[in-house]
């Protein structure tokens, strides 16, 4: 079978008309239960693409430093997997999705024998609960943050003013806490474990830092930009199936249906895409749907992959010209 060939003018084209088209779509709201988020500029808008090569696009407001989010749970995940190994990590939290919202605490009381996937709140937690060095809250903050820039290729600063108002307000996962707790799914100190949640989601990132790690994940672990193997090359695969599995949490099958692209999701606006093989692609708009979602990012990059026909569930994805 012949695969077509796309060159960086082509993707750069692509990706410049998809700005244009979605950059004044005013649908979805800023998530308003964290004070922090419901205040950062709604009409931001940045789309990045980081190909395996190292080779990179960027329109709109790709600097722009927001928080990570739910999407700081993929860097986390692949952490926990590259310590303790993936057969442990499916043993003691899952790889399944809920088919419920992020932070259900009715999918943790319906699942008795662990929390499902670490791609959402109550397996996120339980997986910081599980990166070493147990027992040294300093450590494992260091772990933690120094895999999530690996990952990006640069360090991601926390926004402090985020963390303080992530703390104040995180009641829902505190009550997953504790159900955690009663469970015996926890493998460290519980207080310390919703902490380091809560301040994973808080670390700055950019949309062109997050296009860098999906394409350091679709690259088989090795960042394209600081030439580092940052993980196993067999956990990717691994990584990618759980990021399709439950990436956009209940609305996940709908995304797949449209866009074909695993892709990973937060609150912040950040949408992280991996293309495996190819790049990673990520967008940043604050407004989001009922669910939690970028609105304007789920546009972009759907419109990129079908322009593109990057859609890996295909039999004739393209190849990059070099």
């Amino acid at each position: 079978m012949t695969h077509p060939t796309l060159t960086l003018s082509q993707i750069t084209e692509v990706v410049n008309d998809a700005y244009e088209i979605f950059r004044h779509d005013r649908s979805g709201h800023n998530a308003s239960y964290i004070p922090y988020l419901a205040d950062v500029p709604s009409e931001l808008f940045g789309i990045a693409v980081c190909l395996c090569s190292g080779e990179s696009v960027a329109v709109g407001d790709t600097d722009y430093l927001f928080g990570i989010e739910s999407v700081s749970k993929v860097p986390t995940a692949i952490l926990a997997m590259e310590q303790q190994g993936a057969e442990y990590v499916l043993e003691h939290i899952g790889a399944n999705a809920t088919g419920l919202p992020f932070n259900s605490i009715l999918a943790l009381l319906l699942e008795k024998e662990h929390p499902s996937t670490p791609l959402v709140n109550a397996g996120a937690i339980a997986a910081c609960s599980m990166i070493e060095p147990r027992g040294d809250r300093a450590g494992k903050s260091e772990a933690i943050a120094s895999f999530a820039g690996r990952l990006c290729g640069s360090r991601l600063p926390l926004i402090g003013e985020l963390y303080r108002s992530e703390s104040e307000t995180n009641f829902n996962n505190r009550s997953i806490l504790w159900l955690l707790r009663q469970e015996n799914r926890l493998f460290d100190d519980p207080q310390t474990a919703l902490d380091l949640y809560t301040e994973q989601c808080s670390l700055g990132v950019t949309a062109r830092q997050l296009a860098v790690a999906g394409a350091t994940i679709s690259n088989d672990g090795f960042n394209p930009v600081s030439r580092e193997q940052v993980f196993d090359r067999r956990l990717a695969p691994q990584i990618i199936s759980l990021i399709a599995t439950v990436g956009f949490y209940e609305r996940t099958g709908e995304w797949l249906f449209r866009s074909g692209i695993p892709a990973k999701t937060g609150v912040g606006g950040g949408i992280m895409a991996t293309v495996p093989g190819l790049m990673g692609i990520a967008t940043f708009s604050p407004p989001l749907d009922e669910s939690g979602n970028s609105v304007r990012g789920q546009k972009a990059i759907t419109y990129i992959a079908r322009k593109l026909g990057l859609n890996v569930y295909g039999s004739s994805r393209p190849v990059i010209a070099r």
